[in-house]
């Protein structure tokens, strides 16, 4: 059996513990305030990051992950002998993937493997869950490729916005979709598609939105045996309800926080699913 190092970044939005546990290397995003940058999760993190936002009422930027640091996590794993599987968020929101390509070309092997998750945060977080599995179960990093390539367009999402300013201010949402929010005084719903957060539907109130999202969820019918993540920042009235829909309905999740990096972009008081779809 091929001894197989995970790595990822910090966009993943997976409990830290679960990841140590499964011996996945996270390298952080960087989050900058002016010319003060700290590393996503390690130097910094959500709380200290929202409170300065709030302070400071100046959004930080964030860089991706170098090619550099992705050589040396490269370099480091390949002389202890493993073969890698390097699994990165959307290459459509950021650099980091592109980053990571450069490094692996710097080697001279097949050892190593780079995958756009075409996703992020708690998405990319299901991409590395099911690595985990696959690697568990004995597979070669070819075959656990092929399997990852299969799932990853099956990843599906319902995430609720209270505000769409630092999407919109970001850059990862238009500004059309952003004002219609503002304007409007209505909640936009969600989803990661095709590498790119786009708006499902537009609802009034918390109430509709936890609605919507337990819609899309049961209409979109969830592959079981796969795992299903319950993403919040900060949002209790969203995130209480689906906590117990989930409950009742027996169903096994992992909740998980929003990071820093996601966090820039989603603000305060978000909330939805990730989950893989029947395919």
């Amino acid at each position: 059996m091929e001894k197989i190092k995970i790595v990822t970044d910090s966009t993943v939005d997976i409990p830290i513990d679960l990841l140590k546990k499964n011996d996945v290397e996270v390298l952080p995003l960087l989050i900058n305030f002016g010319e003060e940058s700290y590393l996503d999760g390690v130097e910094i993190n959500l709380r200290t990051m929202l409170k300065r936002i709030e302070e400071e009422n100046a959004l930080p930027t964030t860089a991706q992950v170098t090619p550099n640091r992705f050589y040396e996590c490269y370099k480091r794993y390949l002389e202890e002998g493993y073969k890698i599987i390097s699994l990165h968020l959307s290459s459509d929101m950021s650099g980091t993937y592109n980053s990571a390509c450069i490094a692996k070309d710097m080697f001279d092997t097949e050892d190593i493997i780079v995958i756009d998750s075409e996703n992020v945060t708690s998405g990319l977080g299901i991409v590395v869950l099911k690595a985990i599995a696959l690697r568990e179960k004995g597979m070669s990093i070819k075959e656990i490729e092929h399997e990852l390539l299969l799932a990853i367009p099956h990843i599906k999402s319902a995430l609720s916005f209270e505000s769409l300013d630092n999407l919109v201010r970001g850059g990862r949402l238009s500004r059309t979709a952003g004002v219609i929010g503002s304007v409007l005084g209505i909640r936009l719903l969600l989803e990661v598609k095709q590498g790119k957060m786009s708006v499902m539907d537009k609802v009034r109130g918390s109430k509709k939105a936890t609605k919507e999202i337990i819609r899309t969820f049961e209409t979109l019918k969830r592959k079981t045996g796969e795992p299903v993540v319950l993403l919040h920042i900060e949002n209790q009235d969203i995130y209480e309800p689906l906590k117990e829909y989930l409950n009742e309905n027996d169903i096994e999740y992992i909740d998980a926080e929003v990071g820093c990096t996601v966090g820039i972009h989603s603000g305060p008081k978000a909330c939805g699913l990730f989950f893989i779809e029947e395919f």
